[in-house]
């Protein structure tokens, strides 16, 4: 059920490429789910990549201070 969800919200366009900067591979992978889903709330991200929700916003901060991401209301978006 929850795989069938998350497929439905993925965005059908092609996902930019992971930008070479990132290092961590925890931060790539938010990344990419964020571009593919086309944003995400702290709490959805923590429960499907099954991160704990300080990693989570480690992360967010990280990506959002180095310019990749963006918080609208409660989701992050990925900016571009």
């Amino acid at each position: 059920m929850i795989v069938e969800e998350h497929q439905q919200r993925l965005a059908p366009e092609q996902i930019e490429p992971v930008p070479d900067d990132l290092d961590s591979a925890q931060a790539k992978l938010v990344y990419l789910y964020l571009a593919a889903t086309g944003g995400s709330t702290v709490e959805d991200l923590s429960r499907t990549l099954a991160m704990k929700k300080i990693s989570v916003l480690s992360l967010l901060n990280a990506l959002s201070s180095g310019g990749y991401v963006e918080q609208r209301d409660e989701s992050y978006v990925v900016i571009g």
